[in-house]
């Protein structure tokens, strides 16, 4: 996660660009040529090791890329890994790591889940050792143990560092969801075409927090493919090399704590810091300032979802992240943005295990097993974070992208952990019940149900259809982190399609 106080500086510094800057635009100024451009990540030579790799593959039909792989033994050394890398033409290099299912299902193909953090520019092995994955970092970096409730239980799980220049990933900028999408749709053809044995395996796209900007788009560009190919595959168009591409078997798509409808989310961060099911965090008089902004914020952000440019993107970024974000770590120093329930220990830090996944990843020994060509690794890119605040992507609409794939029968999932402030669950729940879609109206009329773990209650559950919406209560924005237990049980139950119900779960 990007953090706060880092943010503020970001914000800040665009908002004192733009006003020297103003009468300088028009919409088809590309801002981001006109600011310090900053460096994109380049491979250490000294870490390119080229005998290192067990596969090194490409597809006639994609010339310009090829994936590369090896077997690493950490982490959890019981199953079958693979990390390495996408490498294109155009000197773009992306970092992946595989898990295998620990415990398969007896019966059918194991579903395949890809996981990406958010930021924009935060790397997913966060999600490999803090949260999601088969094990978690020791402190001071020390190495891994086991967690019991890493998500490849019963599924194989892929973590990639998107967009470029994120974690170990590295090469020329991506700046805008939309185009690392498109560079995931890719990687996932080449690492099915590399693996048939996976080739049947559902495919879960997962993500959290600006990973509701991600997944959209990812769904939306493998949903777009499979379109194109099954219509030249129909027409007898294919070419020789198409042949072999295969469909990928898109499931459902998975969204937790995300950033995606900001008009709608704008709305309820006064109500989480002032009137949630939790103590206030800020005085009632914050909270009424923050609320005072939102028309304004509102008729901005709807400006961008019209013109969907840069020049209209990034003020409503800038004055809505001043107006009603800012104020929650000025007027509280010890937030934290991302647990209500709990402070940050140092501002603009709130969770020392950042620290130890860093420590981990910097090591030679780990890069080395990895086969990383990164030297220094960092939890998130300000880089990265400014080139995408900059593109006016965090305010674009990519939740128009989720009702075309609900109508394509791909189911979907949006959770959420109730304590989280920055992208907490009143906002959540209200984009899904405003999304449009056939089944919007009998979904809003739909009661929630109670969700149990092991006789726990664990949250509520709404459904209709293939739209599913959980609030899981006492979690903050990592629920896998928060709450592991209920975070397993959810996939788990969603990668097998059973119900949440208990009454419906025999």
């Amino acid at each position: 996660m990007l953090k706060v106080k880092t943010l503020t500086a970001i914000v800040t510094a665009v908002a004192t660009a733009l006003a020297g800057m103003a009468g300088l635009l028009s919409a088809n100024n590309d801002l981001l040529d006109l600011l310090p451009p900053g460096k994109p990540k380049m491979a250490d030579p000294a870490l390119v090791n080229t005998s290192q790799w067990s596969k090194v593959t490409t597809m006639k039909a994609y010339p310009d890329y090829r994936l590369r792989v090896k077997s690493p033994k950490i982490c959890d050394s019981s199953v079958k890994q693979y990390s390495g890398y996408l490498d294109t033409a155009e000197s773009k290099h992306f970092f992946f790591w595989f898990f295998e299912a620990r415990h398969p299902p007896k019966t059918g193909d194991i579903p395949v889940i890809l996981w990406t953090n958010g930021g924009p520019g935060c790397s997913s092995m966060v999600g490999v050792l803090m949260e999601l994955g088969p094990c978690r970092v020791n402190k001071g970096g020390a190495g891994t143990t086991a967690n019991p409730y890493g998500w490849n239980e019963n599924a194989h799980v892929i973590f990639i560092d998107q967009p470029l220049n994120t974690g170990f990933s590295y090469g020329q900028r991506v700046d805008n969801s939309y185009d690392a999408g498109k560079d995931v749709n890719i990687f996932l053809r080449l690492f099915y075409n590399t693996f048939p044995q996976y080739a049947n395996s559902q495919l879960h796209i997962f993500g959290e927090s600006y990973a509701g900007h991600y997944v959209p788009a990812i769904g939306k560009a493998i949903h777009k493919a499979n379109q194109e190919l099954t219509k030249k595959r129909r027409e007898g168009t294919l070419t020789k090399a198409e042949e072999i591409i295969a469909i990928l078997p898109l499931a459902s798509i998975g969204i937790g704590n995300g950033l995606i409808d900001v008009r709608t989310q704008y709305k309820y961060y006064a109500k989480m810091a002032c009137n949630s099911t939790y103590p206030p965090v800020l005085s009632q008089f914050v909270c009424n300032a923050m609320d005072a902004a939102v028309p304004s914020c509102t008729y901005l952000i709807e400006q961008c979802y019209y013109w969907q440019n840069r020049l209209a993107c990034i003020p409503a970024d800038v004055y809505c992240q001043m107006t009603i974000m800012e104020p929650y770590t000025t007027w509280g120093r010890h937030n934290n943005p991302y647990n209500v329930k709990m402070p940050c220990k140092r501002h603009g830090q709130c969770y020392d295990i950042e620290d130890d996944i860093t420590t981990f990843l910097n090591r030679r020994d780990t890069q080395r097993e990895l086969g990383v060509e990164i030297r220094s690794y960092t939890t998130c890119s300000q880089w990265v974070h400014i080139r995408f605040l900059l593109s006016g992507d965090s305010t674009k609409p990519l939740h128009l992208e989720i009702p075309p794939l609900l109508g394509a029968g791909i189911r979907v999932l949006i959770y959420a952990g109730d304590a989280d402030w920055i992208c907490n669950w009143y906002g959540n729940k209200a984009y899904v019940q405003a999304l449009e879609w056939p089944g919007q109206v009998k979904f809003n009329q739909m009661e929630d149900f109670v969700w149990s773990v092991d006789g726990e209650e664990a949250g509520e559950v709404r459904t209709f259809e293939n739209l599913t919406f959980i609030r899981v209560y006492g979690s903050g924005h990592f629920v896998p982190f928060d709450k592991p237990k209920s975070a397993l049980d959810m996939v788990n139950r969603w990668i097998s399609n059973r119900a949440f119900f208990s009454t419906l779960d025999l």
